[in-house]
């Protein structure tokens, strides 16, 4: 294990293998290197492969104030410039995809994987609307007391809310408003997506509708599995990947 500073943030990361072209592995909220290690073991021989953790997560220092999408962004493109890291591999879960997205609509990215994709916002009804205002509302008339607020927060907070503690609940709420959707038709670097068929979380019509908008993706299904297909089917995970990367391989 190493760690580095970044724009004042102390940030946990593994490399691993000695030559060839830089991987970097992006996990998805709530989540650290330990769910990407597979994939950096299984490429270690033929990549300089890199598993970090984002600010907030794992053994990495939570940000100083609620970052957004842009600001994991930011953050991120500074790591790899510390790290010396150009035109990478990025190969991300779920929240890491939205930072991929974002890193490669800015700056030059040799490939991407994107496995249970987020960044894709739903088109809610009015019920849904309704709900949220009226949680707003209530939050503003219960901020003089944090009790009930509290209890109002576990009954309508999704479980990653709930979990989560100080700043990086104002940074979920963020995080899960940010939509990638407007700039994934410029996105041109080849894309592989991955997607459970059962996929809850992030359901397997927004891999379609990545594969659809981006001009060089290809999508990719895992049948009767969930949002953790790659790790729960890791071996075909890591096959996709052999074949998807094979021409990248640093054969010696």
């Amino acid at each position: 294990m190493s760690t580095i500073l970044v724009d004042g943030l102390k940030c946990n990361y593994y490399k691993y293998g000695e030559r060839g072209i830089s991987v970097v592995l992006m996990h998805g909220w709530g989540q650290n290197t330990v769910m990407m290690e597979h994939i950096a073991l299984f490429l270690k021989d033929h990549f300089v492969v890199y598993n970090f953790d984002f600010p907030g997560f794992g053994k990495s220092d939570e940000p100083k104030r609620a970052f957004s999408v842009e600001d994991y962004t930011e953050w991120f493109a500074h790591f790899l410039n510390e790290l010396g890291v150009e035109n990478p591999i990025l190969i991300g879960h779920s929240f890491g995809c939205r930072v991929a997205v974002r890193y490669a609509y800015k700056h030059p990215v040799r490939r991407m994987v994107l496995t249970g994709a987020a960044g894709v916002r739903d088109k809610h009804g009015i019920d849904y609307y309704a709900k949220i205002y009226t949680y707003k509302a209530a939050k503003k008339l219960l901020s003089p007391f944090k009790g009930q607020l509290s209890k109002l927060q576990s009954k309508v907070g999704s479980e990653d809310y709930r979990n989560a503690s100080g700043v990086m609940r104002e940074t979920l709420v963020k995080v899960v408003n940010d939509d990638v959707s407007d700039i994934l038709k410029d996105i041109n670097v080849e894309t592989l997506l991955v997607f459970g068929e059962n996929d809850e979380a992030t359901p397997l019509a927004k891999g379609r509708f990545m594969e659809k908008e981006m001009p060089n993706a290809a999508l990719v299904v895992f049948e009767g599995d969930d949002h953790f297909a790659y790790f729960n089917q890791a071996n075909r995970f890591n096959l996709v990947l052999e074949a998807f990367l094979r021409r990248d391989y640093d054969i010696y």
